[in-house]
């Protein structure tokens, strides 16, 4: 086990003691399998067919993104610090019969130094606003793709409406996840992670919003980025 430079213990621990539930459906988690469709199509939708890419997936949980793209042929290895979610991950993927995937307990840090430069995707998706230092996750990630290569990143704006939204109402009223999931002090505003992709040498190409109604249950990408949003980098041309 690498050394936890750039990890806050606590939450590690909150997704551990929920490592058990990362696969189902009807979980805390639930939220995570609704959004994971529009997620994968819109990395095809900028990077284009994952077949044959070789990916990364930083902050992977219980390898619920990682798995949806080795499905569609990627060599995927997944990336975290919560030793129980990435047993669960490993456990579902074996059972699944899906062996383009692996699994490694490392820091994007130590990986980056390990591998510069090996992967065409790189994605970090619902991660950064979990650890002390985002900046320099952006900064692995950045490290660890190819030139020419993509990386993708999400997660929650700074915001009054993200405050409603993603704690009052996800947390407490809706009771989407368990309350205490988000602090709202760590969510990382557009500019402030578009600034991080710059100084890290990635090109800001595309950004989109994730909107969620509560009577229908549905999730779609919008431009209002004012809650969850997506940023899709990349580092020079090819």
């Amino acid at each position: 086990m690498t050394t936890m430079t750039n990890a806050d213990p606590k939450e590690l621990a909150k997704f551990s003691e929920l490592a058990h539930k990362w696969w189902d459906p009807d979980s805390e988690f639930r939220p995570l399998h609704q959004i994971n469709p529009l997620r994968l199509g819109w990395i095809e939708q900028c990077a284009g067919p994952l077949d044959r890419r070789r990916i990364v997936d930083v902050g992977c949980g219980g390898g619920i993104l990682s798995e949806a793209m080795a499905r569609k042929g990627a060599e995927v290895l997944g990336v975290d610090l919560a030793e129980r979610s990435l047993k669960v991950a490993q456990l579902h993927a074996m059972e699944a019969g899906i062996d383009n995937v692996r699994y490694r307990e490392v820091a994007a840090e130590v990986l980056a130094d390990e591998q510069a430069g090996q992967f065409d995707i790189v994605t970090c998706m619902e991660m950064v606003e979990h650890v002390p230092d985002p900046a320099a996750i952006v900064a692995a990630c950045a490290k660890l793709v190819k030139q020419g290569g993509w990386v993708f990143l999400s997660t929650l704006n700074r915001s009054p409406k993200s405050f409603l939204f993603a704690i009052v109402g996800a947390e407490y009223l809706l009771r989407m996840l368990p309350a205490g999931t988000h602090e709202y002090a760590k969510f990382i505003r557009p500019s402030e992670l578009a600034t991080w992709c710059r100084s890290a040498d990635l090109d800001l190409l595309h950004t989109r919003g994730m909107e969620y109604n509560p009577l229908t249950k549905r999730y779609w990408l919008s431009g209002d980025t004012s809650v969850n949003y997506l940023l899709a980098c990349r580092k020079g041309t090819p």
